[in-house]
């Protein structure tokens, strides 16, 4: 069995059960660790996924404010099998880090990250790349409909915002990729990829999770599914600074995310029809 890295190349992606496994084992070594700053979090929780993010990831850290909306933050960064110094660089800059020695995949490594934020009493959950490409700036503003009891989960959006990256294969790959999705659920959807998003805690209980790497389309498609109130607020993504794009090349990128679109969509369809 293979699966993708951050950055796109094969590796052997553990079984479910190794997987299981190895998230019990970061989350006890993570709460041995921290103690009760563990599993007594306050109300916001900003989750970040890393993988060999060395000289990024700390002033991504550092950029994030201690109050977000008047919420007293925590800033949970979940690495990914890396081995460079992102660890130390995250716990130098504050962050409480859950050091996963297998690389499995952004989305493993969120889902434990929400993980890690829903079981340690955290209200809201937010979640920024560690490459420094989102604006904190913008995360009260995603907040505001939660907070207001006017959404469940609420995505910023390139296309409603502004983007400074000139890819324009990838710029046109989220508009389709945004139709298919609202084509599919009825929600408009104009960006179904960015990753500065917030949420209820509960929300990433309730859906099904599986995706090891490009997670935010079943994501999506399940808070819809299930229900939940979504939106999207105008947000912008920057050029990376530091170091390279792990999403790999375009086509393969893109056919990934559309097996995971199909894929997410049937499965939530036939759930819904038992």
């Amino acid at each position: 069995m293979t699966s993708q890295r951050h950055g796109g190349s094969a590796t052997s992606e553990p079984t479910s059960i190794d997987s299981a496994a190895i998230d019990a084992a970061a989350i006890e070594a993570f709460t041995t660790q921290y103690g009760a700053r563990a599993t007594a979090l306050p109300p916001l929780a900003i989750v970040i996924a890393a993988y060999n993010e060395q000289g990024a990831i700390g002033s991504v850290i550092e950029a994030l404010p201690p109050t977000i909306a008047g919420l007293e933050i925590a800033k949970i960064v979940v690495s990914d099998g890396s081995v460079d110094g992102t660890v130390k660089e995250a716990d130098a800059a504050g962050a409480l880090v859950c050091d996963v020695p297998v690389n499995r995949g952004q989305g493993a490594a969120l889902r434990l990250g929400y993980r890690l934020a829903r079981e340690g009493a955290a209200h809201y959950i937010v979640t920024t790349d560690a490459d420094g490409q989102y604006n904190p700036a913008e995360i009260a503003g995603l907040l505001a409909p939660i907070l207001a009891g006017e959404a469940d989960f609420v995505s910023g959006s390139r296309t409603q915002g502004s983007e400074e990256t000139k890819d324009p294969v990838r710029r046109l790959g989220v508009r389709v990729f945004a139709l298919i999705i609202t084509m599919l659920t009825g929600q408009r959807i104009t960006d179904p990829s960015f990753g500065l998003r917030a949420m209820r805690a509960e929300v990433t209980g309730a859906v099904q999770l599986q995706q090891p790497q490009y997670q935010a389309a079943e994501l999506l498609i399940g808070v819809i599914a299930h229900g939940y109130k979504v939106a999207e607020r105008p947000a912008t993504i920057h050029k990376r600074q530091v170091g390279k794009s792990k999403k790999g090349h375009n086509a393969l990128y893109g056919l990934y995310f559309a097996r995971v679109i199909a894929g997410t969509w049937w499965r939530e369809r036939r759930r819904r029809t038992r």
